[in-house]
């Protein structure tokens, strides 16, 4: 633990005081002239250049009264006071270069630590983007398996929906003549039609993602665009008992992008966070520039997640949620890298999730 200044200005002119009295006892027999060094330069290379001026200063007067009060007889009278003023140039030089290789010494730590901070961005970035590359491949392969398995399974649901409907009218033509009721077989007819829905739906959600157009990227003031498709979601937002705050930059320039794709990436994470609200909260949507980027944020007060579950979120087929197909997130992300940007999403248990989207900030004229 270092020393404040003041207590080493004061420990290092003790010091030299020390040093002096030593240096009138031992008279002209043993030179200790070398030793006022020591002080000097502690207090220079601790407390700075200024203190080392004055401690060479002291020290060279303090030198001189002792060399005075020895009584020695030189052959001049001027000859200790000529000592004593080589004494202190020389402490001033050693002063001088000792604060000078202090100052480049600081100067090479922060170099040193700049360059580290920026090849640890560096390497940051390239694993963001090596998982980014990795991702995009997952999601290549799962495109492709989505569109196969909906062209193979989509028409035999329609003909099992079909027979349902079918099955349920020859049930209510039997329970005509019948003396059982009906209701029995009405509720498993019903169940196997709501299952055949379900997979219909997660046919559809892998469609959607399989079959993303090309985004039609144009200019689009996000701050409007956000505001005009929010006006239209009050009415599903109150309902679910949540309060929307919206933090929009007024500076925010327009950016190069599909704004209907750009709002269905938005529109999937605000639902994600309504339905992590279920006993409501606080919906906040927010835009900014961050690293010379479009910062695009919907933070909810809902239900957060652990690390791990934050680490697979867009990971194909990842759900947290009972009845989910673990696409949302990730056609969130495809559209998020057509757009040349990426998302991040920060969450904690009991405090709620931020997702942070990224885009590339396009300046006009």
């Amino acid at each position: 633990m270092s020393l404040p200044k003041p207590l080493v200005t004061v420990s290092a002119v003790a010091l030299t005081v020390l040093i002096g009295v030593l240096d009138f006892a031992a008279g002209h027999h043993i030179g200790l002239s070398a030793f006022y060094l020591v002080p000097i330069s502690w207090a220079c290379w601790v407390a700075g250049r200024r203190t080392g001026l004055l401690l060479a200063t002291t020290g060279a007067v303090i030198w001189l009264i002792a060399e005075l009060m020895t009584g020695f007889h030189y052959p001049h009278a001027l000859i200790p006071y000529w000592n004593a003023l080589m004494l202190l140039i020389l402490f001033l030089v050693v002063v001088y270069l000792l604060s000078a290789f202090q100052s480049a010494h600081y100067h090479l730590e922060e170099t040193v630590q700049q360059r580290t901070a920026a090849l640890q961005a560096e390497i940051a970035e390239r694993k963001r983007m090596e998982r980014a590359k990795l991702q995009a491949e997952r999601l290549a392969a799962v495109g492709t398996m989505a569109a196969e398995v909906a062209h193979e399974v989509r028409n035999p649901l329609g003909s099992i929906t079909l027979n349902l409907d079918l099955i349920h009218k020859e049930i209510d033509k039997l329970a005509e003549t019948s003396r059982h009721p009906p209701q029995e077989s009405d509720v498993l007819v019903n169940e196997m039609r709501q299952e055949v829905q379900r997979i219909q739906h997660v046919i559809e959600d892998y469609l959607q993602f399989a079959r993303l157009p090309k985004a039609q990227r144009r200019p689009v003031a996000l701050n409007e665009l956000l505001d005009q498709k929010l006006a239209f979601m009050h009415s599903v937002i109150q309902e679910a008992n949540v309060t929307l705050c919206t933090e929009f930059d007024p500076t925010l320039p327009t950016v190069n992008a599909d704004g209907e794709q750009l709002w269905q990436a938005v529109l999937n994470l605000i639902r994600n966070s309504l339905e992590a609200m279920p006993d409501g909260g606080m919906l906040t949507v927010g835009t900014g520039r961050e690293d010379g980027q479009v910062v695009l944020r919907v933070t909810d007060t809902g239900k957060g997640m652990a690390e791990q579950q934050v680490r697979q979120l867009f990971v194909p087929f990842f759900t947290t949620k009972s009845e989910g197909s673990g696409l949302g997130l990730a056609l969130v992300q495809q559209i998020v890298s057509e757009h040349g940007g990426h998302i991040e999403c920060t969450s904690a248990i009991g405090k709620g999730s931020t997702f942070t989207i990224f885009l590339p900030l396009t300046e006009h004229c």
